[in-house]
């Protein structure tokens, strides 16, 4: 599952978020009005395949950095001889108000229960999803646990290996009627450049799986041996 537009330019993190998007199954609270359970499968099909806009925002040192995503439906399609639906993603970079780069792909999946694929881009990368759990359907605050494993490769043919990360998801508590739902990511290697480090999207749910805000957080390693941490937030 390709998150969505991650990449680095002129020294900044961009990726990708949502906010918004409605629907799904309402969780009920226990006695004290503490929503305890959140639909996580909701959450994901309103974060990576659902039609929707978004703007992504940064300011690093002196520059300001931003990322319009637009995602949008492709219905049925095949994909690696399966039948599957597939989600465009297209993420438009700005540094400065410049633009920077332009990215666009399609993620890979089959519904009830929801299921990735892999992804295919406007670059010839062509990548595999071997998911290894199934998303719940409703999760607990506290609940988390490995989703999958991504293997890349430089085109359709499968011959050259880009190299291949994991992702998990997890669920915590914001407040009494909200919970942040994270997907995190081993390795950069959609990054345009130095692919090590890690990823974090982290998504602002309520009990019926809608998106209110979201953060990203993306980690390097600097050859010094320290971490840099660059945070970008929904606007």
């Amino acid at each position: 599952m390709k998150t969505l537009g991650l990449c680095i330019v002129a020294g900044l993190g961009l990726s990708a978020c949502a906010s918004g998007i409605g629907g799904g199954t309402t969780v009920n609270t226990n006695p004290n009005n503490i929503v305890t359970q959140y639909p996580v499968e909701t959450a994901m099909l309103n974060i990576y395949t659902k039609q929707r806009s978004e703007k992504l925002v940064a300011v690093v040192g002196n520059q300001s950095a931003s990322a319009d995503i637009q995602i949008t439906p492709k219905g049925s399609l095949q994909f690696n001889n399966k039948a599957v639906q597939g989600a465009e993603v297209n993420t438009i970079n700005k540094v400065n108000d410049r633009i920077t780069d332009q990215s666009v792909a399609i993620n890979y999946f089959t519904l009830n229960p929801l299921v990735f694929h892999g992804f295919t881009d406007s670059t010839g990368k062509y990548s595999l999803s071997n998911q290894t759990t199934v998303i719940p359907k409703i999760a607990t605050v506290g609940d988390s646990s490995k989703l999958m494993t991504e293997t890349v490769y430089s085109d359709s043919s499968m011959r050259k290996k880009i190299g291949s990360y994991e992702q998990d998801w997890s669920l915590t508590r914001d407040t009494n009627n909200t919970a942040w739902f994270c997907i995190e990511t081993s390795g950069n290697l959609l990054l345009s450049s130095d692919p090590a480090g890690t990823s974090s999207e982290c998504y602002k749910i309520n009990a019926k799986g809608e998106l209110l805000a979201s953060k990203v957080t993306l980690n390097q390693p600097s050859s010094n041996g320290s971490t840099r941490t660059v945070t970008l937030t929904s606007q």
